[in-house]
């Protein structure tokens, strides 16, 4: 690109792509065709909005919740910098504490960053922390410019470099938030106002970074979709403009279900930070789940030794326990039932070959052992996997003992039951069944 297409659009009128984003309608997919070749950066991380975002959708976690979720974090990344940062609020004596309490721990990672207002004087609060990174709002649509700020493309473009300056002068390295980009003037605002802080990068010999902001989750991971909903275009424009693929960081929300696979997409065109919050809770509909994003990782770049996948398990016990998350039984990965089969021709299957129904190495990778729930559907296949899961024994599915196990089941459905069985209901007929011949648990 040349520096004229660089140059800023001011227009007197806001663009508000009504032909994509009709506001009396759902939003619409429009194509132009024009291929984008994948970039995958050859290393790529995950930063982490848990204690910004991900609070402003919940009661706030107290300065020791935040702390357990943080050491969680560095127990998963393992030194491996796969969760290279955090950011925090700065704002309250609880926000600040927070702050104190990681930053005592001494983990290089995840580095804890902060994030501001485009404020100068919010600066003071970062340099009073010692941060060496801060998030800076800065929106990039004329939805916010002209319709929330009140002001026009130059006004709003002053005054982010103002901000960004003032970040520079102290030391501090800003990672300027482009939100709402995915409604954004790609070419009249979001490119130009890249290539000026690219230019402040070079006069301070600094980082500057940026971070898309998919605010409403509009962003498409399709290969031929027009700007400014096209992921694969965002990104990769902006490094042909020469933004280092370690200065970009993808930022999501899940209005359409497509969080994930657009943090995805982000890195396979050529972003090398996808930023997202525990177990996906953030600000309405959510960012990209964290323990989703770790196993997108292992399947781009391959699973690592290193890298503690089981603590993945004991952050959503904690959630759960300690947080009040209440993850559905059906969530990917963390849920309940993730690796739970009750239909008894499943359970057959799982006896003869657990790959046939596991999608990988559940009890190894995330310390999840595969498991059978019982219900009408269950049938005996289902009552031996349940049997030889628990204890240290080995069954046939036609052996008597099952059989009356499966009696009692089914006269429990017959009688118009609607749950499952509980695990003590089970052990209770185990015992009935197998009497003094009681196997040991395992």
């Amino acid at each position: 690109m040349t520096e004229k297409n660089l140059e800023l659009q001011d227009v007197s009128k806001p663009n508000l792509y009504r032909d994509t984003f009709p506001y009396s309608d759902f939003p619409r997919v429009k194509f132009d065709n024009k291929k984008v070749e994948y970039n995958m950066p050859e290393d790529i991380w995950i930063t982490d909005t848990t204690f910004r975002d991900g609070q402003q959708s919940r009661p706030p976690y107290t300065p020791q919740q935040i702390l357990r979720i943080y050491d969680l974090m560095h127990e998963i990344d393992n030194g491996t910098g796969l969760i290279r940062q955090c950011e925090f609020f700065l704002y309250s004596d609880r926000d600040r504490k927070a702050v104190e309490l990681c930053q005592e721990r001494g983990y290089k990672f995840p580095e804890v960053t902060g994030w501001i207002r485009a404020v100068p004087a919010d600066f003071k609060l970062v340099t009073r922390m010692g941060l060496k990174e801060t998030g800076i709002l800065t929106s990039a649509s004329d939805y916010h410019i002209f319709l929330k700020l009140r002001k026009t493309r130059a006004q709003a473009l002053e005054k982010y470099l103002h901000v960004a300056k003032a970040a520079l002068d102290s030391g501090v390295i800003p990672r300027c938030h482009f939100e709402d980009v995915t409604r954004a003037d790609y070419e009249g605002f979001v490119l130009p106002f890249a290539n000026e802080l690219m230019k402040l990068s070079k006069e301070y010999d600094s980082p500057v970074k940026i971070r898309l902001c998919d605010t409403l989750g509009f962003g498409l991971p399709y290969v031929g979709v027009e700007l400014p909903r096209s992921v694969p275009k965002l990104v990769a424009g902006l490094r042909e403009i020469g933004v280092p693929t370690e200065w970009l960081e993808w930022h999501g929300h899940n209005d359409f279900h497509k969080v994930e696979v657009n943090a995805a997409a982000a890195w396979l065109y050529g972003c090398a930070a996808a930023n997202c919050s525990i177990f996906g809770v953030g600000e309405r509909t959510g960012n990209p789940p964290m323990e989703g994003i770790i196993i997108e990782h292992a399947q781009l770049k391959g699973t690592n030794k290193q890298i503690n996948y089981t603590a993945i398990t004991e952050l959503a016990k904690y959630a759960n326990k300690e947080l009040g998350f209440n993850i559905p039984h059906n969530y990917p990965l963390v849920g309940s039932d993730f690796n739970v089969t009750r239909a008894g021709i499943h359970a057959d299957g799982l006896l003869k070959n657990e790959e046939i129904y596991n999608c990988f190495d559940t009890d190894n990778l995330l310390n999840r052992p595969l498991s059978v729930a019982i219900t009408d559907k269950t049938g005996a296949a289902g009552i031996k996997h349940w049997i030889e899961a628990r204890f240290d024994i080995t069954v046939a599915k036609h052996d008597p003992r099952v059989t009356a196990i499966k009696d009692k089941i089914d006269t429990e459905y017959i009688a118009n039951r609607v749950s499952a069985i509980s695990d003590k209901e089970m052990f209770n007929w185990m015992k009935e069944a197998f009497g003094s011949n009681m196997p040991q648990e395992k």
